[in-house]
């Protein structure tokens, strides 16, 4: 299973307004383990970033003035995620941001939705959590996710944390760390499971004292509530 986790800045908060991507982020999970796998780039946007923006991420205009713009990067981008489901916080944001930069090409393109699956944590933590705060600082708090290098925002940061709080909403990593995923399988006798000699299993019965016992609780369940299952297939009911 791969999974492609995305992060966005951007000039501000509306695309509607002609607002501009400034940094795509993303890692990869392969089998929901951190592959080693990046993308990140940043983008000239072509226009002044609002001072509020420039606050959440720290990203200047003059940094960005030679960088390259979205249509360059775009196939890398699209080669990067091909054949993944894609996981975004708060999805409808980068997603009209994202959609936006594909509209404007020549030719215009799909939008991302129609490309890859999509699963938005935002949603999937409103569902775990209702009534909670469910930013991504709250769920790092709240599974214990160290960001203390969140001083400020940047989409591939961003997205290594999103990595470890979705790992975490949705069960955690598959690998519990014992270390056996990289040790070679020794060679096997027969009855044996990695040196492990298979014995017969040892069954232990009930004695007639304990099913007398069991019978009597069945039938106190049945006088109490007018039935009892158990018993009623033993009675062939």
């Amino acid at each position: 299973m791969r999974q492609v986790v995305l992060d966005t800045e951007t000039t501000g908060l509306e695309a509607a307004q002609g607002h501009r991507i400034i940094e795509i982020g993303a890692v990869e999970l392969i089998d929901r383990r951190v592959s080693g796998r990046q993308f990140q780039h940043y983008l000239n946007p072509d226009r002044d970033i609002e001072d509020g923006a420039l606050e959440v991420h720290g990203i200047t205009r003059e940094f960005l003035s030679d960088k390259p713009c979205f249509s360059e990067i775009v196939q890398e981008l699209l080669h990067f995620i091909d054949g993944a489901e894609l996981i975004i916080h708060n999805a409808d944001f980068d997603l009209a941001f994202l959609d936006m930069e594909l509209a404007a090409l020549d030719p215009p393109m799909a939008a991302l939705s129609e490309l890859c699956p999509i699963v938005d944590t935002l949603e999937l933590a409103r569902d775990l959590h209702p009534g909670q705060r469910n930013s991504l600082d709250a769920l790092c708090k709240r599974y214990e996710i160290d960001n203390s290098q969140r001083t400020l925002h940047g989409a591939l940061l961003d997205a290594e944390i999103l990595a470890d709080v979705y790992l975490a909403m949705t069960g955690g990593q598959t690998d519990l760390g014992l270390g056996f995923e990289n040790l070679a399988a020794p060679a096997l006798a027969d009855g044996e499971i990695y040196g492990w000699v298979l014995k017969p299993l040892v069954v232990f019965r009930a004695g007639q004292a304990e099913r007398d016992a069991h019978e009597a609780r069945l039938e106190a369940i049945r006088k109490e509530h007018g039935r009892c299952l158990w018993l009623e297939l033993d009675d062939g009911r």
